[in-house]
């Protein structure tokens, strides 16, 4: 199948690591032209010499911590000066509380700015280019809504979702779809901070996710990648869950 993204640009944050990585991985390979987006922009200009040595157009890299509200008009200016086109946003940065962390006023404000405010801010600030290209495409990650006890970040992702799905019926007409995906358990630099030997990683497949074991960022990549692609133009408003059948709720 013909993803239809040769020459398209795609930005994606969190690229430094994990699913982000993976995604920006698969973009290049479609023939996109890659920004990467990251805190850590040593472990983006290593990812974007790999992607440029596998003979795909090298990635612009771009610092930037996304709790800033000023990064985004930030990002936009710096794309504009230097590509001057984006068509697709991967909303991929996120990070969850650890468990039993103090819910203080400072947490709370940290998790709805990366969560949620990052992901709402970047979509206003580069709508204008991605109608403007006639494709444009916006995938928001987010996270399963199953919350044993109050969570900040769980929190942030209902807003994201509730307002991913309104910023889908308002740019519909602009050929600008919105969709969101919440990935399970996928093995990731992240998630070893949480189930950091094998022995838990294990125990915790093995009782709660029906595929037996943690994902890739591979294939949770593999949705991104099509939900940004010229097929999926008539998907938007939608929440896709990639956990190995971990969920519960319809």
């Amino acid at each position: 199948m013909d993803l239809g993204l040769s020459g398209r640009c795609a930005l994606v944050t969190g690229a430094s690591a994990g699913i982000g990585m993976a995604t920006s991985r698969m973009l290049a390979a479609e023939g996109a032209q890659v920004v990467l987006v990251a805190r850590r922009l040593d472990l983006l200009e290593e990812l974007a010499e790999e992607i440029a040595a596998e003979g795909h157009p090298r990635p612009l890299c771009l610092a930037a911590d996304l709790t800033d509200p000023s990064a985004a008009v930030r990002l936009r200016r710096q794309v504009e000066e230097r590509l001057g086109l984006l068509d697709i946003l991967i909303n991929n940065a996120g990070r969850a509380e650890p468990a039993g962390a103090d819910l203080d006023e400072a947490l709370w404000q940290s998790q709805f700015e990366l969560n949620f405010h990052s992901k709402r801010r970047l979509a206003q600030e580069f709508l204008p280019l991605m109608a403007a290209g006639g494709q444009g495409r916006v995938v928001n990650l987010v996270g399963i809504l199953e919350p044993v006890a109050v969570s900040a970040a769980q929190a942030a992702v209902a807003a994201c979702i509730l307002w991913a799905k309104g910023f889908s019926r308002t740019v519909a007409s602009q050929k600008v779809t919105v969709n969101c995906v919440a990935p399970g358990r996928i093995d990731s630099e992240q998630l070893r901070t949480h189930f950091p030997t094998q022995e838990a990683r294990e125990e915790f497949a093995r009782k709660l996710i029906p595929a037996g074991r943690f994902g890739t960022a591979e294939e949770a990549a593999a949705l991104i990648v099509f939900l940004a692609s010229g097929p999926a133009g008539y998907i938007t408003g939608e929440t896709f869950t990639v956990d190995g059948g971990m969920h519960r709720s319809i």
